[in-house]
């Protein structure tokens, strides 16, 4: 099947199987590796993707139900050479341990602070609770995205 998503600010069109996963597509099939791929049940939150915006985890989404959105991973994040300010904030908070949860981590983060520049510690943890860390830096984390919001105008 034919789609035509937008990447990362590219535009891609592309012939996929039917039954292709969308984590499966950025992975393997565009190398865009930042985007993880975890229990493959939708649970852990490695595959964290924005599509349209909203934090999805790209391994419930088949390729084709993001025909004609927009896709930001990771790699989408920064500008250049200059990081995100939540990649920043994550390396400055220690908040990146093996690092295998930090896409996701960085997208729910991102998803949460376009919806509510301002949230609160409650807030926070509701919108990285499909985010799990097992390498339990939850209070780094939290940190993290706590900086990034007290930064917000």
């Amino acid at each position: 099947m034919k789609v035509c998503i937008k990447i990362n600010g590219q535009i891609y069109n592309l012939d996929v199987e039917p039954n292709r996963r969308l984590v499966d597509l950025l992975r393997e099939d565009l190398g865009l590796t930042g985007t993880k791929y975890g229990c493959g049940e939708g649970e852990c939150g490695a595959c964290t993707v924005l599509l349209n915006g909203k934090a999805v985890n790209s391994c419930m989404v088949l390729a084709i139900q993001a025909d004609g959105s927009e896709v930001t991973t990771i790699e989408g994040l920064s500008q250049g050479n200059k990081l995100h300010p939540l990649q920043e904030s994550f390396i400055e908070a220690g908040a990146v341990q093996c690092g295998f949860c930090t896409p996701g981590m960085i997208l729910s983060a991102k998803a949460l602070l376009d919806e509510n520049p301002h949230p609160t510690e409650e807030e926070i943890k509701q919108g990285m609770a499909g985010n799990f860390c097992r390498c339990t830096g939850y209070a780094a984390i939290m940190r993290a995205v706590q900086a990034v919001a007290d930064k917000n105008p």
